[in-house]
């Protein structure tokens, strides 16, 4: 029985990933049109374009989004989102969640993914975090998307958390940016993204629920760079007893 599990398993991720291909090649075409209509306007379509095939994949591959609000949230309102990051498939959600305009800062090396990886580079702020230029230049991009009444999206953490905790240890970025620009900060969580495809293996994908929460905003009005660390760890705590809630994690 369990091989047999397996093998449906296995057939159901394959089903998965030709969809998923099928669907980016049909709106690459409409990116590409996108892109001639300037970095701002284009790249809000890009983020709409997103949007549709997010809602039609999950939709045939069985995962339900739904997103909780813990705390009102003003969509006409500028942010800096912060999430956990644990999961491939903790990117889905974001295109789903942009009911404003919002741009995602992006690891390089998503570019390799065929078809993805294209489109990936359009939609993204790319970032090297082993190259300090890029780095600069990544930050330089956040500031400008932020100036232009867009908001902007960080994974805090870089990299994938798989230390068995709610969140690894967060970078500085985001709060600084958060502080120099006077926006203010947006916790949400990715609950169940680890469940849909764990980051062992592309193997690893079931159908099933994808919660979003939005937790309440924290304000940075006032702060200065002397208050980086105690920004971070707020967010920080805010965003782990929120996880623990959702999730069944060892006691602290």
């Amino acid at each position: 029985m369990k091989r047999l599990l397996r093998l449906l398993q296995y057939l159901y991720c394959i089903y998965a990933l030709l969809l998923f291909i099928i669907l980016m090649l049909l709106i690459f075409p409409l990116v590409l049109l996108a892109l001639l209509l300037g970095k701002i306007r284009g790249g809000n379509i890009i983020y709409a374009l997103c949007m549709i095939w997010g809602k039609i994949w999950y939709f045939l591959i069985g995962v339900q989004h739904r997103e909780i609000y813990e705390a009102p949230h003003n969509w006409q309102k500028q942010y800096i989102f912060v999430a956990n990051h644990i999961s491939y498939m903790d990117i889905p959600p974001l295109v789903l969640i942009a009911h404003q305009p919002i741009r995602v800062l992006g690891k390089a090396d998503m570019t390799r993914i065929p078809v993805f990886g294209w489109i990936y580079r359009a939609a993204v702020i790319l970032v090297n975090r082993s190259n300090a230029e890029t780095r600069a230049r990544s930050v330089r991009a956040l500031k400008a998307a932020l100036r232009h009444g867009i908001s902007i999206f960080i994974f805090p953490e870089g990299t994938f958390n798989e230390t068995g905790n709610p969140l690894k240890n967060f970078f500085d970025g985001a709060f600084r940016i958060a502080i120099e620009t006077a926006t203010p900060i947006k916790p949400i969580l990715l609950v169940d993204t680890v469940d849909r495809l764990h980051y062992r293996s592309i193997f690893e994908l079931t159908p099933g629920p994808s919660r979003v929460v939005f937790l309440e905003e924290i304000p940075v009005a006032g702060l200065t760079m002397r208050d980086i660390l105690s920004l971070k760890q707020q967010v920080y705590d805010a965003m782990e007893a929120a996880l623990r809630r959702y999730r069944n994690y060892p006691t602290a």
